[in-house]
């Protein structure tokens, strides 16, 4: 359940907890949150290396951005020396792989004492995203869209149709616990166009942002899940308008939801 008054990042890169390059530059990138990855990026012989690096990072903060690190899965060798290193510290969440169950994050927060970004990646965790989103301790929920590819058994060619229920389950579990909800990472790096359509379509779904794998991903999803400026026009509009019950606006009804959601976006902006 999220912490109300932190609002869900637009953008999130996955960095390489073992490519102290990519750290060192993320420090001065336009991205909302930093995750620093031990677990797919990390090549097992670097696992060591790479949590080591990870804790000097955020010690040494990312240029004042929010951090994450995500930890290998549980139940895994190296998941014990991850929780055990990182959670002395000033990370400001950790990401939890293939969460199937609001017990396995619970674990995981009790050793870490951080809030969870738990990753749904399998058909199980779908099946159980609305138990995890509403665990105490769960500050979002992460789509593990190539994971659950695999999973569903859709070709990798496929367009996103087939991980639409999965995908908006995701959401909704979500918004009901109140928390984030944070779309998977795009695979093609040279086709901006279909990032920036696929960013558009995850926030037509309901997603506060999108997970990135390269920074020059950040400015096309961050244009994407940003409120556009004839919506921030619409929402000062029909804020001003609004003198309280249901009346007419701009050729339609609206309500005070209607000025509550204007106002959200307008935080957001």
């Amino acid at each position: 359940m999220a912490i109300e008054t932190r609002l869900a990042p637009r953008t999130a890169l996955f960095l390489p907890a073992s490519n102290p390059r990519a750290i060192e530059k993320a420090r001065g990138l336009p991205v909302d949150l930093v995750i620093l990855d031990l677990e797919d990026a990390v090549k097992p012989t670097d696992k060591d290396a790479a949590r080591t690096a990870a804790a000097s990072a955020i010690r040494e903060g990312l240029g004042g951005k929010p951090v994450a690190v995500r930890i290998n899965a549980p139940g895994t060798p190296d998941c014990g020396p991850d929780m055990v290193l990182l959670r002395e510290t000033p990370a400001d969440f950790v990401v939890v792989p293939k969460v199937e169950t609001a017990r396995a994050a619970l674990d995981v927060h009790s050793v870490m004492l951080k809030p969870v970004l738990a990753m749904i990646e399998t058909p199980s965790g779908v099946l159980a995203a609305h138990e995890i989103a509403a665990a105490q301790m769960v500050h979002g929920l992460i789509a593990g869209t190539n994971d659950l590819r695999a999973e569903l058994r859709i070709p990798p060619a496929a367009d996103r149709s087939g991980l639409a229920l999965a995908l908006q389950t995701i959401v909704l579990a979500a918004r009901a616990g109140g928390a984030w909800a944070l779309d998977g990472v795009f695979n093609a790096l040279g086709d901006s166009q279909a990032l920036g359509e696929e960013c558009r379509a995850g926030r037509a779904m309901g997603f506060d942002g999108k997970t990135l794998i390269h920074p020059n991903q950040i400015d096309i999803a961050a244009e994407a899940f940003a409120p556009s400026e004839a919506e921030r026009e619409e929402a000062r509009a029909l804020i001003e308008a609004a003198s309280g019950g249901a009346e007419r606006f701009r050729d339609r009804m609206i309500e005070e939801m209607h000025v509550a959601q204007a106002r959200a976006l307008l935080a957001r902006a």
